[in-house]
């Protein structure tokens, strides 16, 4: 019997290393990574395709025009948004695939995709999150500001989210991440064909 993959939704405040997780999470279990599009620009290191689709404002709102992305986003004055194709062609072939996103695109994959599993990664504290922020040393301490006030409304849907895994220690976090997923999967609601089937085929041995 042929499985469809899980959508898996990995959400985090800024600074919380949910990218590093989402990244383990590939290498370590082989999960499927969506990779978003977006208009900004790319940071040192970066590469077209792979961290992201880099997009201009006018090509991101043509994929909007023609319902090319699941969700799509504003955030910190930039667009970022989920392609529908490959996610769909991934969970056809029975991989999992997961979507690190923001908690506005998360709230719309969910409405289209009950089944999705909500992940929330987040620091251990606030100050914390500030200092992972500051560490970067890539932002202005305006764009730090911005993103701190950001989480302060992220963390007003917080409980829309089936999981929350604190990243105190990243193996720990990912492994944790990677368990819940397991468990949600094996859920007996998440098996009824499975458990058909497998009550037909010993019906018939």
């Amino acid at each position: 019997m042929d499985k469809k993959g899980f959508l898996i939704v990995i959400s985090g405040f800024s600074g919380a290393g949910k990218g590093t997780v989402v990244k383990k999470l590939v290498e370590k279990y082989g999960y499927s990574l969506s990779v978003s599009a977006t208009t900004r620009e790319p940071r040192e290191g970066e590469v077209d395709g792979r961290e992201y689709y880099f997009k201009s404002v006018a090509d991101f709102q043509n994929l909007i025009d023609y319902n090319g992305f699941i969700e799509w986003a504003q955030y910190v004055d930039n667009y970022y948004g989920t392609p529908r194709k490959f996610v769909e062609d991934e969970m056809n072939k029975g991989n999992d695939v997961i979507l690190e996103i923001e908690v506005q695109g998360a709230m719309n994959v969910k409405k289209q995709y009950p089944n999705a599993i909500l992940i929330f990664i987040t620091a251990p504290s606030a100050t914390s999150l500030r200092q992972r922020l500051a560490g970067r040393g890539t932002e202005t301490e305006e764009v730090i500001n911005k993103r701190m006030k950001r989480a302060i409304e992220e963390s007003k849907d917080i409980d829309a989210y089936d999981y929350i895994i604190v990243n105190d220690d990243l193996e720990e976090c990912v492994d944790a991440v990677n368990s819940v997923i397991v468990g949600k999967k094996s859920l007996r609601e998440n098996n009824l064909e499975f458990i058909e089937e497998i009550r037909k085929e010993l019906n018939e041995l």
